[in-house]
């Protein structure tokens, strides 16, 4: 299948959305990993969020509209943070599945027909709603490893949501689950508990993780650990509170009739 359906009219089967911010090195070596990837495997589009880069990202991802026909650019006018970015892209996408990734190259594109092996999966009972990477194999400092190993270690004892890394930018998850969940600032980071509430099945997949090989990270170590330790006990209240009751459309009865129509006189 070629990767621009627009000339029949029809959605694509995947968006594919990745948040950047000042990662304008990072932006074509990226797109044409995503292209190599997808290319002949489904069909699809590319939503890069410029979330109010301030570096070429402007200038690179104009240019890149032009070469990649799949490609979409929607811009913040001032950073609103990764899940922001990630809202914004995805109320976008017209597929009804959603890929997501980070725009600084860490995430393997290559990764992503292993996630949609495992959506399209026969021998499952239930289709899964959130599909996660799961890096065992990171390339960061041993200071960012240790960070996060705690902050998920916290996280999975007090949600206890089966997830061994919610921190990886790659998933691939529904559209419309997506959106009809709670959306609040660093939500990406409980994004499997929150499925999970709303009665979603979730998978991990193990994935591979590169070096940053260009530009810089904007978040602090340190900062990010306490701020998603802080956002746990407002996911944990959330939790509690979010209902989801069984309900069932009652059938009815084969023998109840239709009354006849009153006749009218110039019938």
């Amino acid at each position: 299948m070629k990767s621009d359906p627009v000339d029949l009219g029809l959605p694509p089967a995947i968006s594919v959305v990745v948040p950047v911010r000042d990662e304008a090195e990072n932006i074509e070596p990226l797109l044409a990993e995503i292209q190599a990837a997808l290319e002949n495997l489904e069909t699809y589009e590319i939503i890069c969020v410029d979330d109010g880069s301030r570096d070429a990202t402007p200038q690179i991802l104009a240019g890149a509209m032009v070469a990649c026909a799949a490609l979409r650019v929607v811009r913040h006018g001032e950073p609103g943070g990764q899940s922001a970015a990630l809202i914004t892209g995805i109320r976008s996408a017209r597929a009804p599945w959603i890929v997501t990734l980070d725009g600084d190259g860490q995430n393997d594109p290559a990764d992503i027909p292993a996630l949609l092996a495992i959506l399209h999966d026969p021998r499952q009972a239930e289709a899964p709603q959130l599909i996660c990477g799961n890096r065992r194999r990171r390339r960061d400092t041993w200071v960012k490893r240790a960070s996060s190993r705690i902050a998920n270690t916290v996280r999975r004892m007090a949600l206890r949501d089966g997830t061994p890394d919610t921190g990886c930018g790659l998933k691939l998850f529904s559209r419309e689950t997506f959106l009809a969940l709670p959306q609040f600032d660093h939500m990406h980071r409980f994004l499997p508990s929150l499925v999970q509430t709303a009665g979603g099945r979730v998978v991990s997949v193990e994935v591979s993780h590169r070096p940053r090989r260009r530009g810089k990270t904007h978040y602090g170590v340190f900062d990010r650990l306490w701020v998603s330790i802080v956002d746990l006990a407002g996911v944990m209240w959330l939790e509690r509170r979010m209902k989801r009751p069984q309900a069932v459309e009652l059938s009815a009865p084969a023998e109840r009739s239709v009354p006849p129509r009153p006749m009218r006189l110039d019938d």
